[in-house]
């Protein structure tokens, strides 16, 4: 059977989707992971990207810590957390919210730091003063990068939140560790299958989110560039 077979297979069992760890619970789960992990990670991350962004202190040291950021492996700091934590909710939260921060902070930080210097002397021309300045011309001019900033950071999130599985927790990642280990790959392509769906369905919802925050005259100047 092919990877599609096993899944839509397993997916199609009504037993499937009933019971405590049916799929709309382990779909609300994981969710409930995700959400959390982004909201952290957007109030950390966003209100620093901007502020760096609009005065151009400490950009290079904070970028340069995103990136290295980046590249710490999500499942080697998980086992670090289960070292010095135990098994809490912090274990799988930290890891979570470390790999969403990066993509926030450095969009967020050039969204702004790329707004048009004219258009902030006009405004400055115009009486605004340097909050109505950022608030008003610079976080709107920004919010395309910051968006893909958001989303880049939500996808990974909804891809990795697969971990609090490893630590006996619930989430679509319990039909992948669970499914590997008793040799039911129909399980394990029907997990997967379902995080592949929920990555779609957050492209799909910032999608529409960029048509309701951003200008119709941004949307237009980034397609034609």
């Amino acid at each position: 059977m092919s990877y599609l077979s096993y899944a839509w297979s397993w997916l199609t069992t009504s037993q499937n989707w009933h019971g405590s760890d049916g799929i709309p619970v382990r779909v609300l789960q994981h969710l409930e992971y995700t959400g959390l992990a982004m909201l952290i990670a957007a109030l950390i991350a966003l209100p620093l990207g901007v502020a760096i962004g609009h005065t151009g202190r400490g950009a290079f040291a904070v970028v340069s810590l995103a990136n290295v950021w980046r590249a710490i492996p999500t499942l080697g700091l998980l086992i670090l957390m289960v070292i010095a934590l135990g098994f809490s909710p912090l274990t799988w939260l930290i890891p979570l919210v470390a790999l969403g921060i990066p993509p926030i902070l450095v969009n967020a930080y050039e969204g702004v730091l790329g707004v048009d210097p004219d258009l902030r002397d006009a405004a400055r021309g115009m009486g605004m003063t340097a909050w109505q300045v950022l608030l008003r011309v610079e976080v709107p001019v920004a919010a395309q990068l910051i968006l893909v900033g958001l989303r880049t950071s939500a996808i990974f999130v909804v891809a990795t939140a697969t971990i609090a599985a490893e630590i006996g927790l619930g989430g679509l990642g319990r039909y992948i560790f669970d499914g590997l280990s008793s040799s039911n790959y129909g399980e394990v392509a029907g997990g997967a299958a379902q995080i592949v769906v929920l990555a779609l369905a957050v492209q799909v919802t910032f999608v529409g989110l960029r048509r309701l925050v951003v200008p119709a005259g941004l949307r237009q100047r980034a397609s034609a560039s």
